[in-house]
């Protein structure tokens, strides 16, 4: 679409000229009648152009919240992406002019796994339905000075044990582009909600996947930043985990990567510059299909990287199919040992909270529980040689990243599958090998700390998304963001709308 961000249109002239007089047009009304048409046409607007409009005075902070809040409200029944609403807070700050930072006034959600005071904080369990946040984070505090109005919070898998969205507590956030689908996880309704334009940009964190897999699902843009990028989102920072977010441009993400790094001399890695145009350097860059584990992707995924490799080789970049560097298997089981030992922890403090008696199936899911059980026992004798083991990991790619400046691979082994499919209520034993497989490239970047991306520049032969996946070497989320851009032009996708989405509405 035009750069609205740097026209100065007026208001009026925007909503006159805007898509609504044209393709929305011919939609039945009842179907238009939904959503108001500023409603429809800001969403067509990424969160740079919004808030571009709103420092021009063309808009205002509340018109670009009551907008969001009526989306929200036309949306969500279908998609079930917000697991709590904030709106009367979030229109107290619009109201009031929040802070002139680089999305002044742009509508935004939390992931409800981290805190957010005053906003519920259930990360996705029946064990904190009535949880309030209560830690005022560094990371919070840069949402705020960034101007971004928080309308409310998004759904999660249970404590964001899953690639799925899909938790007894909140029930199944679905697809914007089959509402039969998954939307993805840990950050489902985050990405749900930036694919139907609910909000322009969404808060998303990644400890296996949770990034990239929902924006896989739903295509959306995620990057997932290197482990020390970030200032702190939680009390006890996670030794695997990261906060990014989901965006349809570019732009967008490398703009609130750029407000949330951290700076300064104590900072773990070289503050990056704001990342805004594509590279000019010839890369070289490594292509794996199978997993680690030696598993292929289903057809559609397989011929979606062959065809990401032939576009890079069109732009000049040296590309070449390569083998993985470390123990695949091996790391799988270390990665599972870590994720089970905090499922422990978890069974743990619920215990510890409701008594030796208490019947824990009541409070948390059977897929946590069973990690629990499974897992649980090695303690931390297993703690010590799964890190041990993303230490060699670590090095292993550290190695490949001497020779080569990407590594592309799918993001997930197949398009978004059905709701249930990896729903927490599977049997165990079926529900580990289902996750296993479709989660078969993304969690090594958690173990060694490197940055990745998944870009939506394809479609299956059914019409879902297919997430390409690049990782790069520590600290090096220019690279990442540079082929982003350099992508986006060659295949745009800002114009690519599910068919539950508010510009469809």
């Amino acid at each position: 679409m035009a750069p609205l961000s740097e026209t100065g249109i007026s208001r009026r002239t925007f909503i006159q000229t805007s898509l609504a007089g044209t393709a929305l047009a011919a939609l039945p009304t009842p179907l238009r009648a939904k959503l108001p048409a500023t409603a429809r046409d800001l969403a067509r607007l990424d969160a740079t152009a919004q808030a571009a409009l709103v420092r021009a005075g063309d808009v205002t902070a509340s018109d670009l919240a009551e907008a969001a809040i009526a989306r929200i409200e036309a949306l969500n029944p279908a998609l079930n992406a917000i697991a709590s609403k904030g709106f009367e807070a979030g229109r107290a700050l619009a109201r009031s002019g929040p802070p002139a930072g680089v999305f002044n006034g742009v509508p935004f959600l939390i992931k409800d796994l981290i805190e957010f005071p005053p906003l519920p904080h259930m990360a996705g369990s029946r064990l904190m339905a009535s949880n309030v946040g209560s830690f005022a984070s560094p990371y919070g505090a840069r949402v705020k000075e960034a101007g971004l109005v928080v309308l409310g919070t998004t759904t999660t898998p249970e404590f964001g044990l899953l690639p799925t969205t899909e938790p007894l507590l909140t029930g199944a956030t679905r697809n914007p582009w089959d509402t039969d689908r998954i939307a993805g996880g840990s950050s489902g309704g985050a990405a749900a909600a930036v694919a139907s334009g609910m909000v322009p940009i969404a808060h998303a964190s990644d400890g296996g996947g949770s990034i990239r897999f929902p924006a896989a699902c739903c295509g959306v843009f995620g990057l997932k930043p290197s482990r020390g990028r970030n200032v702190e989102a939680r009390p006890e920072p996670s030794p695997i985990g990261v906060e990014n977010c989901f965006s349809r441009s570019v732009r967008d993400s490398a703009t609130f990567l750029h407000q949330t790094q951290q700076r300064g001399p104590d900072a773990p890695l070289t503050p990056l510059p704001l990342i805004t145009a594509p590279g000019t350097r010839k890369l070289r860059i490594g292509v794996a299909v199978a997993s680690y584990t030696g598993s292929l992707p289903d057809t559609d995924t397989a011929d979606a990287v062959k065809a990401t490799a032939e576009l890079c080789r069109a732009m000049g970049h040296e590309v070449e199919e390569v083998a993985w560097p470390f123990d695949g298997p091996a790391f799988v089981d270390h990665f599972l040992t870590l994720w089970g030992l905090g499922a422990a922890a978890i069974a743990a403090r619920a215990r510890a909270a409701l008594g030796p008696d208490a019947d824990l199936s009541t409070v948390l899911e059977p897929w946590t529980l069973g990690l629990a059980a499974e897992y649980g026992p090695r303690g931390e004798a297993g703690a010590a040689a799964a890190f041990e083991n993303f230490r060699k990991v670590a090095e292993a790619m550290a190695g490949f990243f001497e020779d080569y400046d990407l590594l592309l691979t799918p993001a997930q082994s197949e398009p978004a599958p059905a709701i249930g499919h990896m729903a927490p209520t599977v049997a165990f034993d079926i529900l580990h090998e289902r996750v296993m497989t479709f989660a078969a490239y993304t969690p090594w970047q958690n173990a060694a700390g490197t940055p990745a991306m998944s870009v939506p520049l394809y479609q299956s032969t059914g019409g879902l998304p297919i997430g390409i996946q690049f990782s790069a070497a520590m600290g090096r989320e220019d690279t990442l963001l540079e082929m982003a851009y350099a992508l986006e032009d060659a295949l745009p996708w800002a114009d690519r709308w599910p068919a539950h989405s508010a510009v469809t509405l």
